[in-house]
């Protein structure tokens, strides 16, 4: 798998992701420390006027359990905006715009994984979107070895944590009902008409967390596969993002850090004003933008013809950290 072959590496153009560059490091903002809230200056998805609610609002020192003999510990109420996951969406199987190259495999080019845009027939056209995608744990400050000795930052090395290349149902509609069967809720008019409410809240502030079905302008998150219908390809794939975020929210494989002050809470139901994307390939964006933004606003002259490592995108993932600093 990590053995990368000449003819994947001309599909799978571009460069390595360099942090320093390719993360949007104003997008950390607002800090709280006890209470009093850091702006920072520079390019926020809300312009640092609106944020969603944290453990750490209204707090200035907390206590969590602690093992024996301590049982209890005492700290100081912070939160942030940590980057700390990546999530790659492409047209290319085994295609990784974090290196900038495929893997080698044999099944890297068959038609069944490979994503592309089609047009229903008939008289309205609609465009369809598959892509695969994969998700890494990117703990960036410790990879730098920033911050390495704060207990609110998460500790360890990069990883890749789930590939929907074997992954059967991210590629079937019909297979992802199985283990998904509160779809048909939401398949109706009147849920989706619902969901131009989150689009207008996103586009002017923040989605909507009880609205958990919805992801603004990019329609609906169910069903939880990689193929989607949009006009705008950008705006697709940041789509696929949120999805793949959901669906592993779903399935209890992510846990949310910015409820609860002492650990990471399961959510089955994501809290989706706790994240925010941030394109960082294959151009970089200025800043970061929350789940739902119509692609209007941000998705010009991000995907130029022939520019190396095209059509195959990579998201930063921020997520709000609420923890108790001792």
């Amino acid at each position: 798998m990590l053995m990368s072959a000449p003819e994947a590496g001309a599909i799978c153009g571009g460069t390595t992701m360099n942090p320093m560059s390719d993360v949007c490091w104003e997008c950390i903002f607002p800090i709280k420390i006890a209470g009093t809230r850091i702006d920072g200056q520079g390019s926020t998805p809300d312009g640092g006027m609106i944020e969603p609610p944290d453990a750490a609002d209204g707090n200035t020192i907390c206590t969590c359990q602690a093992p024996p003999p301590i049982y209890e510990r005492t700290g100081i109420a912070i939160s942030f905006w940590e980057p700390a996951r990546i999530i790659e969406t492409v047209k290319d199987p085994f295609c990784f715009p974090y290196i900038g190259e495929s893997v080698y495999d044999e099944y890297n080019n068959t038609a069944e994984l490979s994503g592309a845009n089609e047009e229903n027939g008939g008289n309205q056209e609609t465009p369809n979107t598959f892509s695969q995608a994969h998700y890494m744990i990117f703990p960036v400050w410790s990879m730098m070895e920033m911050l390495v000795d704060s207990s609110c930052v998460e500790s360890g090395g990069f990883d890749i944590a789930y590939m929907t290349e074997f992954d059967p149902l991210w590629n079937d509609d019909e297979l992802m009902f199985y283990i998904q069967p509160e779809a048909l809720l939401f398949a109706n008019p009147i849920a989706q008409f619902i969901c131009m409410v989150d689009a207008v809240s996103s586009n002017v502030g923040l989605p909507l967390a009880p609205l958990f079905w919805c992801i603004g302008s990019y329609s609906s998150v169910y069903p939880l596969s990689g193929i989607i219908g949009h006009s705008d390809h950008i705006q697709s794939q940041a789509a696929l993002a949120a999805r793949m975020l959901y669906k592993l929210a779903r399935e209890g494989l992510l846990v949310d850090v910015g409820i609860y002050l002492c650990s990471g809470v399961n959510t089955p139901i994501w809290v989706k004003w706790n994240y925010r994307l941030q394109l960082a390939k294959p151009v970089r964006s200025a800043g970061c933008i929350p789940i739902g933004r119509t692609g209007l606003l941000w998705t010009y002259f991000k995907n130029p013809p022939f520019f190396p490592g095209g059509d195959n995108f990579l998201f930063v993932i921020f997520r709000k950290r609420a923890c108790c600093a001792s």
